[in-house]
């Protein structure tokens, strides 16, 4: 049986003679959140054999898959937060590069997330490049916040768009100052390939106690042992 290739996906330093892949874009698995890491695996202890034991959400496969699932792009640097005037404005510690734009805030009046000031902006020094037929979504790190700022999810082609992808984002506490440190997950890049898709609606009373039996059908890791297909990104 001839093995799968795998895909690739390329993160290009458009900024090689400022920014170094210090902070540059790694796998998703380098960043699990610290509540993740804490958290026991069962209810009472880190013990399976009793049978009452309840698994945490660190046995979720699902919720794992979605910490581990593609790539993180960071913060390639410090950036202060604070105000002048009563405006707030955000200085990088990188200061002759345009780390953060902005766009003002009647492109998105209407947006959930808008507040009547102007929406900040990182620039991405990584232009990405997938196989043909893939592109990217790019949403805020999934089950994986930080306290300073939240980004504005979106999807590109980048089969055949290569340049750079920003990162609108909004600020937490827009009364807050301080440091966002280098190193900061910004988005989670999630590579996928485009399909078109056709939806039908059926009816199976049958078919929910089918595969919820089929799983409870052991104590512990059910879905994971019958189900559940290892996803790779390096």
């Amino acid at each position: 049986m001839t093995r799968q290739r795998h895909k690739e996906i390329e993160f290009v330093n458009t900024a090689p003679n400022t920014i170094t892949f210090e902070f540059g874009p790694k796998p998703a698995t380098h960043f699990l959140p610290e509540w993740f890491k804490k958290i026991e695996p069962y209810g009472e202890g880190d013990n399976k054999k009793n049978h009452e034991t309840i698994p945490t959400i660190k046995k979720c496969i699902p919720v794992f898959d979605a910490l581990t699932f593609g790539y993180i792009i960071t913060t390639v640097c410090d950036i202060s937060v604070k105000k002048v005037e009563g405006q707030l404005q955000l200085f990088p510690s990188i200061d002759y590069l345009e780390i953060v734009t902005s766009h003002p805030n009647k492109q998105a009046y209407t947006h959930p997330l808008a507040t009547g000031i102007p929406f900040p902006k990182f620039t991405n020094p990584w232009a990405i490049k997938t196989p043909k037929g893939y592109s990217c979504l790019f949403v805020a790190p999934l089950h994986n916040p930080n306290p300073y700022f939240t980004a504005l999810p979106g999807i590109v082609d980048t089969d055949t768009y290569h340049g750079n992808v920003n990162f609108v984002f909004k600020l937490n506490d827009e009364n807050w100052e301080g440091v966002i440190p280098a190193g900061t997950p910004i988005v989670q890049v999630i590579p996928f390939k485009r399909n078109e898709w056709e939806s039908k609606y059926l009816e199976d009373d049958k078919l929910r106690s089918k595969w919820f039996y089929s799983i409870r059908a052991h104590f512990f890791e059910g879905y994971k042992t019958k189900f559940w297909s290892r996803k790779s990104f390096k």
